[in-house]
């Protein structure tokens, strides 16, 4: 049987404590309520702001049941080495018929539910003239970007 985990702020000790188990109740004296039970993948959370209206659909689109995460995050060094692979320039037209590839197959949404990407494509656009960001969207994805910059050598 899985267990399901859920980080949660205790309001007694002022602290987060790491909760695990089958079936978790939160409450704070806040506003906010939280309840996760395990095998129905339901979340609900009650907030008082519009911010976290947002942040409560963005985060039930992400854990949509039967739906996953596309990191498509790769630096532009390692979509390089991809593109070098079948003999391909890592040039910037390249990367951006790789990454249209990517976010125009057909049924995506279907199966793919957030899609994390690199800071380049946040501002790319299809070789259609499409914004990427816009292609997913319109198929129910959520897209994130990566914020890390990678390992220095």
């Amino acid at each position: 049987m899985a267990s399901t985990s859920l980080l949660k702020a205790s309001p007694v000790l002022d602290k987060s404590d790491w909760v695990k188990g089958q079936s978790v109740l939160f409450r704070q004296p806040s506003s906010a309520s939280v309840v996760l039970r395990n095998r129905s993948t339901s979340l609900t959370v009650r907030a008082a702001s519009s911010y976290a209206d947002e942040l409560v659909k963005t985060a039930k689109t992400i854990a949509s049941p039967g739906r996953g995460i596309l990191a498509m995050d790769e630096s532009n060094a390692t979509c390089g080495k991809r593109l070098d692979s079948i003999g391909l320039e890592n040039t910037e037209a390249n990367r951006q018929a790789y990454r249209t590839l990517l976010v125009s197959a057909p049924g995506l949404g279907q199966y793919i539910s957030g899609a994390i990407l690199f800071e380049e494509t946040l501002y790319q656009s299809t070789v259609e003239g499409k914004k990427m960001v816009d292609v997913l969207v319109e198929q129910n994805i959520v897209p994130g970007i990566k914020v890390d910059k990678g390992l220095v050598p």
